[in-house]
């Protein structure tokens, strides 16, 4: 019944764009950050195309008032999960005014509080609805020109979808008034406030870039927004078709539920991309950067029509990220990165029963697939054929919905090419085509060495050897050197020795990393060359290699914590929090020991993000640190609004469980836990 309903939903909506075009929408809102809820007062202006009797604006557990059509009062149904509009409509233009509450349960998320002053409140609409928060429409067909004026603590910035035209302070009080010249889809309106500062630069088409950060991380503005400026400017040449927005915003907010989301003119994206040079080797943001922005043509000024052709979006974004970091990083980069997507579509294709051309395709197959489908499409009508093609597609399609077939009506002007059997082979099908994917493959020296290697896999290593140390000691592309210490993981320590030393060598720090990763067990012979690898520049390497080495040589352990007692690590503290636990394990090193388990437990709490929680439970548990505090931390996290974070804590709880101690220790905490909290331990507790 579930899937006949929602089947009935998705062909009322469709019938809905058919009968009413809405227009436009200005939106008077207020966000309480006490009560968490936002209200406001809402004038649509809409067109009628046909009569009818009922328009539908969503509205998920929302109060109204003041209800009136044309500025009259109207009879309206409030369902819970709609504004019913109930009137004898006929054809022609009408103004819809309302106020209204929402005290949103997902799509606005509050961070922190006013009282600790790091306040964050931020929206997600894809996957979740803005029509939780503003009312607005689910079906991503009705496009709306949104504009909204934002009254908040003029203490704060407050962000949203296009330009600010004005902002007016009153009583301690700031309005923001933004607003959009053209449409978009309703899961595309954001709102972000917090404590920012923003650096503005100007690309060469004139659009302003302004890129926001917390002012805590200042210093960390340049490697966080590096190449920012010309990833911009090299999509607007490489697509060919302007810019179709205003202005361009970026915002970094703390628990961000993904890497980052397109709202159109504005991306958010996650805080653990805001580095320092250090991370910037291990977490840059360069691809969820490019990715975003290739969003505001593919999905934000042609939107596709329904899941089925999800790729139009996420395909043509994958592969335009992937376009724009070869101008950065080169040809050897760019076929590296294919073939890592080929070997991993490869594998998935085993087992995935879903293609492209399916609203349940993967996550993989959507953005990974439908990147190699665009890659092979230009391989085989040429560059500047597919250009033209994506040109004419955008422009004849702009502020529109989209479907494949738009896409392939534009590519069959230019090109004879049998887009039939093309669709078969990567749009339809599940099976991965190797056969075709490993002839372009072949086309660079990278990954012409990638392929040769791989088919070495089941080899002896002493039927491979001498080339590999050949291929080791040239100046292969890194990636291949990666390939080979991750081939030889298993292999007999004395036998891959010297490569190991060649792949140190090397002084690349993917090279090196991998290194790191692949020897848990470390010979003494070995030691002082791993011991480099405490002062790559990585702050993933340090960890791995600082825990490695703890692991390995015990009389070393005071020179080890010595050398690092200093480190933070990434956004996440995961050096500190590593330091921290390794110190209150290694007998006879500190005296303070209670400070350092005050100081871990704080990481564990609800004052930090659900990374560095994460990381400090994750250390407190290993190393069997555990209190009534950690636990009730634990429990928190269980109620966290990213499913990643709740789900560590549920499974880490699930396995703690299993002992009696632990068991009766939770249920001694219960009585102190908050009703969220209580409900999803006893759930726990009676599994």
């Amino acid at each position: 019944m579930k899937y006949i309903f929602l089947f009935f939903t998705t062909l009322a909506f469709a019938q809905q764009t058919k009968v009413v075009d809405f227009k436009s929408v200005l939106g008077k809102i207020t966000v309480n950050p006490i009560d968490r809820n936002v209200s406001g007062d809402i004038h649509y202006h809409f067109e009628m195309l046909q009569s009818t009797d009922t328009i539908k604006i969503d509205a998920q557990n929302m109060v109204f008032s003041n209800v009136k059509l044309n500025y009259g009062t109207v009879k309206h149904l409030n369902t819970q999960k709609q504004l019913q509009i109930i009137f004898p409509f006929k054809k022609g233009k009408n103004t819809l005014t309302f106020n209204y509450l929402a005290k949103p349960k997902q799509t606005m998320y509050f961070i922190g509080s006013t009282e600790k002053d790091n306040l964050q409140i931020w929206t997600q609409g894809q996957g979740k609805y803005t029509s939780h928060w503003f009312p607005s429409f689910d079906d991503v067909n009705e496009k709306v020109v949104f504009n909204l004026d934002i009254s908040f603590d003029k203490e704060y910035e407050v962000i949203s979808n296009g330009k600010l035209v004005s902002k007016s302070d009153l009583d301690g009080f700031s309005v923001w008034n933004y607003r959009m010249q053209k449409p978009m889809s309703s899961y595309l309106l954001m709102l972000a406030i917090g404590k920012f500062e923003k650096q503005i630069q100007i690309a060469k088409s004139g659009i302003p870039l302004e890129m926001y950060y917390e002012p805590k991380d200042k210093a960390r503005f340049e490697p966080t927004y590096r190449y920012s400026k010309m990833l911009f400017d090299f999509l607007e040449k490489e697509i060919g078709i302007q810019y179709p927005w205003e202005i361009y915003k970026q915002i970094p907010v703390r628990d961000f539920l993904y890497a980052g989301m397109e709202n159109t003119s504005a991306t958010v994206f996650s805080s653990p991309y805001v580095v320092d040079s250090t991370a910037f080797e291990d977490r840059s943001y360069i691809n969820v950067n490019a990715h975003e922005l290739a969003h505001q043509w593919f999905g934000n000024l042609v939107t596709a029509e329904n899941g089925k052709h999800h790729w139009l979006q996420e395909g043509f974004a994958t592969y335009y990220a992937l376009l724009a970091e070869r101008e950065i990083y080169g040809e050897d980069y760019f076929y590296s990165k294919l073939y890592e997507s080929a070997q991993q579509l490869k594998f998935a294709s085993r087992t995935d029963t879903i293609p492209v051309l399916n609203a349940k395709a993967s996550s993989l197959t959507f953005y990974q697939k439908g990147a190699w489908a665009l890659f092979v499409l230009q391989e085989a009508i040429g560059e500047n054929n597919f250009k033209k093609a994506v040109q004419s597609y955008l422009k004849k399609h702009a502020f529109q919905n989209v479907t494949t077939d738009d896409f392939f009506a534009e590519i069959r002007k230019v090109s004879t090419f049998d887009l039939n059997n093309f669709s078969k082979g990567w749009l339809e099908t599940t099976k991965f085509n190797t056969e075709e994917a490993n002839r372009l493959l072949k086309k660079n020296s990278a990954t012409r060495l990638l392929l040769e290697i791989d088919t070495m896999r089941k080899k002896p290593l002493l039927e491979k050897n001498d080339f590999l140390v050949k291929v080791m000691k040239s100046n292969a592309y890194f990636t291949v050197k990666e390939a080979i210490v991750n081939q030889i993981k298993n292999e007999i320590f004395e036998d891959k020795k010297q490569l190991l030393i060649l792949a140190l060598e090397t002084n690349n720090t993917q090279v090196r990393q991998t290194v790191a990763q692949n020897l848990t067990k470390i010979p003494e012979d070995f030691r002082e060359q791993y011991e480099t690898l405490l002062n790559d520049n990585s702050y993933q390497t340090q960890e791995i290699a600082l825990i490695n080495l703890w692991n390995n040589f015990p009389e070393q352990r005071f020179r080890y914590l010595q050398q690092s007692k200093n480190w933070i690590g990434f956004n996440d503290h995961n050096l500190r929090t590593l330091w921290i636990s390794l110190a209150l394990n290694t007998d006879g090193y500190i005296s303070n020991k209670e400070e350092l388990i005050a100081e871990l437990i704080k990481y564990s709490s609800s004052e930090y993000e659900g990374s560095t929680r994460q990381n400090a439970l994750e250390n407190l548990i290993t190393f069997r640190i555990m209190n009534e505090m950690v636990l009730k931390n634990l429990v928190n996290a269980t109620t966290h609004h990213t499913w990643q974070f709740s789900k560590f804590g549920r499974d880490t709880i699930r396995k703690l469980l299993q002992n009696k101690d632990l068991r009766n220790s939770f249920e001694k905490i219960l009585i102190d836990l908050n009703e969220n909290e209580r409900f999803q331990l006893q759930r726990l507790l009676n599994e």
